[in-house]
């Protein structure tokens, strides 16, 4: 074979190859139909521009070329199979289970997330993320912190009664942003709020029940009406009474998570029990609690066993 036909077969080849790849998911023989037109115009161009070509060659090109196709005829068909095989099964199970609900789109399921958190800003409980006190953290602190807001919107996002999330004392230019950005894809398009202002200008104070594990009020229950603050600050790092003193010098009104009520200090090598959560670990419980109004289902989701801690029921 001289070296035009076999750049013809290589020609054939890289098109077929295309053609696989761009094969779609459905309409897949109208597409395969193309790329052999494609492939036998190629083919009989390379034998007009080149009159001397052998007679054997040209047979050998057509054999090469028909040889794929038959290859791709299976592929495809095989495909086509699967698919089919695929669809019966996906029927067979929803006959089996018709109280399941059906398989959505990314889209949809994305169009629905956004539905619920943008009707939370209207109607669901609203949760502040004190981010005033960061300004003297140490760089791996603040990408502890970035991490943990990460996680807390994810899982406000999953939730089927969401909070509505405002981010305060929080201006753009800060570093815990840049750590936000450069740490959370999309962080810019979370659907939340982000404000340089401080929680305690924004909301009416008597709205207002900051979150403290330093304070003496137990919380009973989640209020619509209220606003509940959590302090942004790492859990490795945190001074005691910080978020306490600063509830007291606007007066209001603070609470802790009834980890005494229904939790018991377990025994544990190192004699380590501590109360302080980090900031996704505070919203894990108040959304399951929020969705549940059961305390102790609330606390086992967001209390892990490193802290020391362990329901009262599993003692008994």
């Amino acid at each position: 074979m001289d070296c035009k036909s076999e750049e013809s077969a290589q020609r054939a080849e890289s098109l077929v190859l295309q053609g696989q790849e761009g094969i779609p998911g459905d309409g897949g023989e109208d597409g395969l139909s193309e790329i052999f037109q494609l492939l036998q115009m190629d083919v009989e161009y390379e034998h007009q521009e080149d009159g001397a070509c052998p007679a054997n060659s040209a047979t050998w090109c057509s054999k090469n070329v028909q040889r794929k196709q038959r290859h791709w005829e299976r592929i495809v068909s095989s495909k086509k199979s699967k698919r089919k095989q695929e669809k019966e099964r996906r029927k067979a199970k929803h006959a089996e289970c018709p109280g399941t609900c059906p398989q959505h789109s990314k889209r949809f399921l994305k169009a629905l997330t956004k539905e619920k958190l943008l009707e939370a800003k209207h109607s669901g409980p609203r949760l502040c993320v004190d981010l005033s006190m960061t300004h003297q953290m140490s760089k791996k602190e603040l990408s502890r912190l970035a991490g943990q807001i990460r996680r807390l919107y994810g899982s406000n996002k999953k939730a089927s009664r969401p909070f509505w999330i405002c981010l305060t004392g929080f201006p753009t230019d800060s570093p815990l942003y840049e750590e936000c950005l450069r740490m959370n894809d999309g962080f810019s398009a979370y659907l939340l709020d982000v404000t340089e202002e401080d929680c305690f200008s924004l909301f009416p104070l008597e709205t207002l029940v900051y979150l403290t594990p330093d304070s003496e009020q137990a919380l009973e229950d989640i209020d619509q009406n209220m606003v509940y603050i959590i302090g942004g600050l790492v859990d490795e790092s945190i001074q005691k009474k910080v978020t306490l003193q600063k509830a007291r010098e606007y007066s209001v009104k603070t609470a802790r998570l009834p980890i005494q009520e229904y939790m018991v200090r377990r025994q544990n090598k190192k004699n380590y029990h501590s109360e302080i959560l980090a900031i996704n670990q505070v919203f894990d419980i108040l959304s399951t609690y929020f969705e549940t109004h059961n305390w102790p289902e609330a606390l086992k989701k967001g209390v892990s066993p490193g802290k020391g801690y362990i329901l009262r029921d599993s003692m008994e």
